[in-house]
């Protein structure tokens, strides 16, 4: 199976297990009259939401360029991450408002039992299914899988979270419990949205590769400093699990085409080496003044093509 074909299938897995969650926190939360259950409902919903959008993203953003996006799709990835944390917000938002409620006006909170039950059972898929997805998005460096991977954890603390809860209830009666717990969830939820709206931001804002991986680009560029006489304009960014590098290099005047090609051939290919999933563009362009540095490196690039090999 090919990276983009175990993307989309884990992306599909994470659909099924949410729905199996929604409907069975959505029918127990109803039939106890818990807050923080339907909170826990309205979560996982969300969940299913961004796992769709997560499966359509990753499916667009492995399709080849076009006409009409020539530097291809990846950038639905980083849209499907700002569409999920915007969606989290709005569901963080409603659990606070529906837990506000239930605190000036308790109800009897029922069926605990089967509620800590239904927590567990939801804890443990969204491990399962969390793994897997943080496993595959690290292979791939997918956006959208981990922000998924990073919504089914959320789930899996808030529903640890609940299930205490009912259990301090069930043992000691205080039904207050319920709305407070679903407020701590709403509060997790918008600390997981916050951090995936603003990292979906930064691809689509085309913010530069971090500092570390800006810095071995540079070690690899410096390492053939002796074949041209300056390098500028070293740009990178992230689009959706590709990265993107611009590079401009002066090479001595005297320097032949199929040398300056050589050279950028052999930059490239370092630079994919160690920054897998790259798409390079090194533009060379010739020294503007006919300096010792250039005849320097001119009798070397001679002195090497003479060398026996």
């Amino acid at each position: 199976m090919g990276a983009a074909e175990e993307k989309i299938a884990v992306a599909g897995l994470s659909v099924w297990s949410n729905s199996f969650l929604v409907a069975l926190k959505l029918i127990v939360g109803l039939m106890m009259g818990s807050v923080s259950v339907l909170s826990e409902a309205i979560h996982s919903g969300i969940d299913l939401v961004a796992a769709l959008v997560a499966r359509y993203s990753v499916k667009r953003s492995a399709e080849p360029a076009d006409k009409d996006h020539t530097y291809g799709h990846g950038k639905y990835e980083n849209l499907s991450g700002f569409f999920e944390g915007t969606l989290i917000f709005l569901a963080a938002a409603v659990i606070v408002y529906e837990a506000g409620k239930r605190l000036f006006d308790a109800a009897e909170v029922e069926m605990l039992g089967v509620g800590m039950l239904v927590m567990a059972i939801s804890a443990g898929v969204n491990i399962v299914v969390s793994r897997r997805l943080f496993r595959v998005a690290k292979e791939t460096e997918s956006l959208a899988l981990e922000a998924d991977a990073y919504h089914l954890m959320t789930d899996v603390w808030t529903s640890a979270g609940v299930f205490v809860a009912l259990g301090v209830i069930l043992v000691t009666g205080w039904q207050i419990i319920d709305p407070i717990i679903a407020i701590v969830v709403a509060a997790l939820i918008f600390r997981a949205a916050f951090d995936i709206t603003r990292r979906a931001c930064d691809g689509l804002l085309d913010r530069s590769l971090p500092e570390h991986e800006m810095r071995v680009l540079e070690t690899v560029v410096k390492r053939h400093e002796v074949h041209f006489v300056e390098y500028h304009r070293l740009r990178a960014r992230k689009v959706g699990s590709e990265r993107q590098v611009d590079l401009h290099v002066t090479v001595p005047r005297g320097m032949t085409v199929v040398d300056s090609h050589s050279l950028i051939e052999r930059l490239e290919s370092e630079i994919r080496e160690t920054l897998p999933r790259s798409t390079i563009v090194v533009h060379a362009e010739p020294c503007k003044k006919d300096c010792e540095s250039c005849r320097m490196l001119e009798r070397e690039q001679v002195f090497r093509s003479k060398s026996p090999p």
